[in-house]
């Protein structure tokens, strides 16, 4: 069977869309991974999130090696096994969140020495324990242990970490290849770090590719930089990987941001935006985000978004939902999920089609328009 392979079916311009073939399934590209951070997308079952189109979740490897941690995940017979979802799981490497969530946070070449958020018990994630941990809970890409940094830290601190990534790179590598069934049923991905510098990501690109890794990560943006910013480094950081490699973008983003990055080149995109806005009563629809909390929806008796065909959408009224959130019922959390993964699943559908029959610039300007002129108005 095959372990990973990447085909690009058809371009337009910079943008791609093509498929992944995996063991547990085919991922088509570009592709929308929901979060499921701690064996669970929040408010979906498994069975519906497929049912949304997704084709690959996102597994949290910080989160799980926590709670309810890794090994007693691989006792119960791994993380798909646990979770009922049977296709491809794609785990971050845990460096995010160590960075962000723990406490008393100490980097050395060894790894990351931290305080858990849970209940301050100590523990040490290195590039081989991640890999480790990735290992037990069974995922089907595994992304290398990297250190993360801010743009607005010193030049001297972002050559530094991107130095350390690379590092990390090569252990990281190692320790796959050392997972026997695991390393022949699955694939690694490498992170360009860099920060917003060119020469940075491209040394960064090369050592990477150098090391040689199934697909590659654009990482270190969506962390405080603007849009302009992240997308005038997406301008370049793109080209610097391999064409015939997935390139994925990690946790983005918005509706508008991956768009854009898509008409740049990225296939893959990760982020918590539409299972957390969705618990919080923001939905996103064709004409914008609306805040289903607001007075004016008490009465309406539109879906959620008239051209969406969700379940949400072609049974239960704004009305009905407005009355949900702003009860703190636990079905509000629920339809207001599964609709936003719909909607994402829906764009990113839109735009493989639109990739494939060569009209990509004509459907994304009529979608930004659109999408952005009711964000503005809303």
């Amino acid at each position: 069977m095959t372990r990973f392979q990447f085909q690009i079916a058809a371009t337009d311009g910079a943008a791609r869309t093509g498929t992944i073939q995996m063991q547990r399934g085919e991922i088509r590209t570009p592709a929308f991974m929901p979060v499921g951070t701690a064996a669970t997308v929040k408010a979906m079952k498994p069975e519906s999130v497929r049912a949304t189109g997704a084709d690959i979740i996102l597994g949290n490897t910080y989160h799980l090696m926590l709670r309810p941690g890794a090994e007693r995940v691989a006792k119960l017979g791994g993380l798909h096994k646990f979770m009922n979802w049977q296709r491809p799981i794609l785990t971050d490497s845990g460096g995010y969140q160590v960075m962000s969530l723990s406490e008393l946070t100490k980097v050395t070449d060894q790894g990351v020495s931290f305080r858990s958020h849970l209940d301050g018990s100590r523990h040490m994630l290195s590039p081989e324990r991640s890999i480790e941990v990735q290992r037990l809970l069974g995922s089907d890409i595994v992304m290398q242990f990297d250190e993360l940094v801010r743009p607005d830290v010193p030049p001297k601190k972002q050559r530094e970490a991107m130095d350390r990534s690379i590092r990390w790179a090569r252990r990281s590598r190692d320790e796959f290849d050392r997972g026997g069934e695991h390393a022949e049923r699955s694939a690694i991905f490498g992170i360009q770090q860099g920060v917003l510098d060119m020469a940075l990501r491209k040394e960064s690109a090369d050592a990477l590719v150098d090391i040689g890794f199934d697909g590659y990560a654009v990482g270190g943006l969506a962390v405080g930089e603007g849009q302009e910013a992240m997308l005038g480094c997406l301008d370049f950081a793109p080209g610097q990987l391999p064409a015939d490699k997935p390139r994925y973008l990690m946790g983005v983003g918005k509706p508008d941001d991956i768009v854009e990055a898509v008409r740049r080149g990225i296939d893959m995109f990760d982020c918590v935006l539409p299972t957390r806005s969705g618990r919080t009563g923001q939905a996103f629809t064709a004409d914008g985000p609306i805040n289903i909390r607001n007075a004016r929806f008490a009465e309406d008796q539109e879906p959620l978004d008239p051209d969406c065909s969700c379940p949400t959408c072609t049974t239960y009224s704004r009305a009905y939902v407005h009355h949900l959130v702003r009860s703190g019922e636990i079905l509000g959390a629920m339809l207001m999920t599964e609709h936003n993964l719909w909607f994402y699943q829906q764009m990113m559908k839109g735009l493989r089609d639109a990739i494939a029959e060569a009209r990509f610039t004509a459907h994304a300007s009529a979608f930004l328009d659109r999408y952005l002129r009711g964000r503005k108005g809303a």
